[in-house]
């Protein structure tokens, strides 16, 4: 199985030299992510040594972890953190925690591979390697069985939308260490039940904003489920088999469960509660033509992200990230910036296809057109600077946990979280079946 290993920043085929000069950024330092001649991204100073805060965990030696938004050393140290998280664990007894290791990192994509979708031009992101073929067959294989004859997630005629969808590929790429195939599945039943909510409740396949709350509400007990009287217990249960969604997550949520530990599950109810609040925010806006400011709307984007997915890196990968370090505030950031970057992401690359469809759909571009008075090309182009401005804090973040909480489960889930912003990446830029990019350069 292929290990994505450490691989450099990249940037996309054409030059980003046309951008407005008011948007160019001031630093005080020199260091900068470039890929040929071109920089990515803004440059960025050696991070401040913060107070620390003490961190325990049963049977280890307490560790200083950072509070939000500080680092522990300097520019060189928070780069060889990342190196590391990128890596994985090393050391006597740390194999079995990297069932994927190879002693050196991927080669990146061919330029055949690479020509399969075009990454936004100046994006901050990392290659990698193509996710192994056979994996992704019997991904896909199982999952559409599960998805037509298990829960009946879809009618026949979505059939060439859901094969487009290549969720094996997507799942594949954003766990390479998943010791089986069988735990790749929790991952993508997982991802399908979501996609299957949002487009019946929300988005293109009868969603609407009007009583989305109650159907999130009934939803949501098919993952954190009802204790209720005898007498109505039946009747909630029967409503887990009314519509697709609901039948996708109760089913989803049972193959979680056999491998999740409680903690794990209850993290994930956690993040789902959060994905539905973000969902009833925007569904509000929708309801009232409201555009918000960019940063309500990157507040609301903070939580209808995709922060259920990396948060369960650890569960599929078949270990576990203690609850106690789990809930530190500098590891909850961590996740916060991966989510929100990585959603960042998705409203770049889905710009066109929205545009496209019926109504207003609001994206990071079209809100900053709206609400700075751009035009569309400029703010498209500052999006771009936001999310790497997201990526560039999430990597530094990362580095510093690593380096203050040099656990193994710590690292490795860095370093699965960090795999899945990659993949998520690589999955929106090769899926051109859904995705291409406005004609901006």
């Amino acid at each position: 199985m292929s290990d994505p290993g450490l691989s450099p920043p990249q940037s996309g085929p054409r030059a980003t030299a046309d951008r407005p000069a008011a948007r160019t950024r001031n630093s005080t330092s020199t260091s900068t992510h470039a890929t040929g001649t071109e920089a990515v991204g803004r440059t960025r100073p050696a991070l401040p040594g913060p107070p620390a805060v003490p961190v325990r965990t049963a049977g280890v030696v307490p560790a200083d972890v950072p509070g939000p938004g500080t680092g522990t050393g300097t520019t060189r140290d928070i780069a060889s953190a990342l190196e590391r998280i990128l890596r994985g664990p090393s050391g006597l007894g740390t194999t079995s925690l990297h069932p994927a290791r190879r002693r050196n990192p991927p080669t990146p994509p061919s330029p055949a591979q690479a020509a399969e979708g075009e990454p936004v031009p100046g994006l901050h992101h990392h290659p990698v390697p193509e996710p192994d073929p056979a994996r992704v067959a019997e991904v896909g294989r199982r999952i559409k069985a599960w998805a037509v004859d298990e829960v009946q997630a879809f009618p026949p005629e979505w059939e060439d939308q859901f094969d487009g969808f290549s969720v094996g590929r997507y799942m594949v790429a954003c766990h390479p260490d998943a010791p089986t195939v069988d735990h790749l599945m929790i991952a993508t039943r997982l991802m399908v039940a979501e996609n299957a909510v949002d487009d019946c409740y929300c988005e293109d396949h009868g969603g609407s904003p009007v009583g989305l709350g109650s159907r999130l509400l009934l939803a949501h007990t098919a993952l954190d489920p009802l204790h209720t009287t005898k007498e109505y217990e039946p009747a909630w249960t029967e409503s887990l088999r009314s519509d697709a969604p609901r039948r996708a997550y109760r089913s989803a949520m049972e193959y979680f469960l056999r491998r999740a530990t409680p903690s794990q599950a209850d993290r994930f109810r956690h993040d789902m509660a959060r994905l539905h609040l973000g969902y009833l925010a925007e569904a509000a806006w929708a309801e009232t033509d409201h555009v918000p400011e960019v940063w309500e709307y990157l507040a609301m984007r903070q939580f209808n992200n995709f922060r259920p997915c990396p948060t369960i890196t650890d569960t599929v990968g078949g270990y576990e990230m203690p609850a106690d370090l789990h809930a530190q505030p500098a590891v909850q950031r961590v996740i916060a910036l991966a989510g929100n970057a990585t959603t960042i992401v998705n409203d770049l690359y889905s710009y066109t296809k929205e545009l496209a469809a019926p109504g207003r759909h609001l994206n990071l571009p079209v809100v900053i057109a709206e609400r700075e008075g751009m035009s569309d090309r400029d703010a498209y182009l500052k999006a771009v600077e936001v999310h790497n401005d997201l990526m560039h804090d999430f990597e530094a973040e990362s580095a510093a946990l690593a380096a203050a909480c040099p656990f193994p489960s710590v690292l490795r889930f860095l370093r699965g979280v960090a795999v899945w912003v990659d993949g998520n990446h690589y999955w929106h830029r090769t899926n051109t079946y859904r995705y291409s990019l406005p004609d901006f350069w």
